[in-house]
């Protein structure tokens, strides 16, 4: 009997899984096992989440000193997803014999996106696959390890949540304030009822799940893009347009993604046409304005250039920056659609006020400006939270806050061509931290401005081919 009590209270010794210790040294990636022990600093220890939707799994990494946001994961991917079933969980750890899912999206199998804190910290702390066992790595280590997924903004610090576990006497106030909290979302709701907003395209939705998949394929987007004869013609002519100069005919939109545009380009441009299409462009415009394509592609371009011009290390995504561009006037099309009598009364004002910016008119005559508009459907339709910062804090060259690379880049943009004639509005001086910001010069973002202009013929015919869409 005392045999048998020996054995049973001996400790038992815990090895990483052997899929994990193969995977690790095939990486080249050094590490130690250590304990799981509540001492540890939560904020090295990498949670790891699998989610879902209809569109497939997404791994989620966050240190767990921080709460994930699944609404502000949402604003992030484009995605409301939520974590996938036990069963389909162990499913996933069965072929790979592991008790717990580990911090190695690559052994998974499955795109992965990683908030931006974990990389603040010098060792991280992963799941091994085996309860109570960790692996602590340097950060370049785990960077390494990380692969291509995706870094993003979607999890609060426990530490700054409130709440109240020893003073009874506040919960009256708090019940209350809950009450008018949700009082004010249903009063949005009935907002967002009113002015009848059109659901969007499921081409347009399709286009936005594959713009957040880092593993999209070109047999992916050119699918989604040819079920839309329409986008698709567009597409090819794009891709055979002189501004792209493609070395023979485009034939397919395979062609055109392969060959000329590449994958981000062709989604950026889908998407960005699919959403205009989606309001239209209004009958009435105010004179001497530029048209509503044109300053979308000028933008694009320009901050295109810019973005490149921007050190790699320090450099926005490129792609979402390209987009911000297309988009940045889109509120002017809302405008258009939920408030048709007024925009007529708008648009004879701008004309008469090319000193005043269109914002303070709005403000004056609606109560609110397309800025504010377009962020605002852009949050409701589950865009990028980059894209709804970029619309909304474009024209404050002091913005500092959150993506604020992003909003930066537009006002450069907008506010240089408008120097150069593009664009509607007065013209005002940018401060130099503006571009210090983004460690930029002024002269390179000139530069971009004009080498654009140098292509405007060719960016001409690429505008036209929007507004006949």
């Amino acid at each position: 009997m005392q045999a048998t009590l020996e054995v049973v209270s001996a400790p038992l010794v815990v090895n990483t899984p052997s899929a994990v210790r193969t995977l690790l040294a095939e990486w080249a990636i050094p590490c130690r096992e250590v304990t799981d022990l509540p001492g540890l600093n939560p904020a090295s220890k990498v949670q790891a989440v699998l989610l879902d939707d209809a569109s497939g799994t997404l791994m989620v990494l966050f240190g767990q000193s921080h709460l994930l946001d699944l609404t502000c994961l949402a604003s992030v991917t484009g995605r409301h997803m939520t974590a996938v079933s036990r069963d389909r969980l162990e499913d996933v750890l069965g072929k790979h014999d592991l008790k717990q899912l580990p911090g190695v999206p690559v052994l998974i199998g499955s795109p992965c996106l990683y908030e931006e804190h974990l990389l603040l910290q010098p060792l991280l702390l992963i799941s091994s696959g085996e309860p109570g066992l960790l692996l602590e790595m340097a950060q370049e280590d785990f960077r390494r390890l990380l692969g291509d997924a995706r870094a993003g903004h979607f999890a609060e610090p426990v530490s700054t949540l409130p709440f109240n576990l020893d003073c009874p006497d506040h919960d009256a106030e708090a019940i209350t304030q809950a009450v008018k909290a949700f009082t004010a979302r249903r009063i949005q709701q009935r907002l967002e009822a009113t002015i009848e907003l059109p659901p969007l395209a499921e081409s347009v939705r399709k286009i936005m799940r594959l713009r957040v998949d880092p593993h999209v394929c070109v047999d992916e987007i050119a699918s989604v893009v040819e079920t839309d004869a329409a986008l698709a013609a567009q597409v090819v002519s794009w891709a055979s347009s002189s501004y792209y100069a493609a070395p023979t005919k485009i034939r397919s939109v395979e062609d055109a993604i392969v060959r000329v545009l590449g994958v981000d380009l062709v989604i950026n441009l889908a998407l960005s046409l699919s959403l205009g299409k989606t309001l239209h462009l209004p009958q009435d415009n105010p004179q001497s304005s530029t048209p509503y394509w044109q300053q979308s592609i000028y933008t694009a371009a320009v901050i295109e250039g810019i973005t490149r011009a921007i050190a790699p290390q320090r450099r926005p995504e490129t792609g979402l920056a390209y987009l911000a561009g297309l988009l940045h006037n889109f509120g002017y099309l809302v405008l258009a659609y939920v408030f048709p009598p007024h925009f007529s009364l708008i648009c004879r004002h701008l004309e008469a006020n090319p000193h005043v910016p269109h914002f303070i008119i709005e403000q004056h005559l609606l109560g609110i400006c397309r800025e504010q508009m377009g962020a605002w459907l852009m949050r409701y339709w589950g865009m990028p939270e980059e894209l709804a910062a970029s619309l909304r804090f474009q024209h404050d060259p002091g913005y500092t806050a959150s993506h604020a690379d992003y909003p930066n880049l537009v006002c450069i943009a907008v506010s240089l061509l408008r120097n150069r004639g593009i664009g509607h509005g007065p013209c005002t001086p940018l401060p130099d931290a503006l571009f210090e910001r983004l460690g930029l010069t002024r002269e390179k973002a000139e530069d971009a401005v004009s080498k654009v202009l140098e292509a405007e013929v060719l960016l001409r015919e690429l505008t036209a081919q929007f507004n006949q869409a």
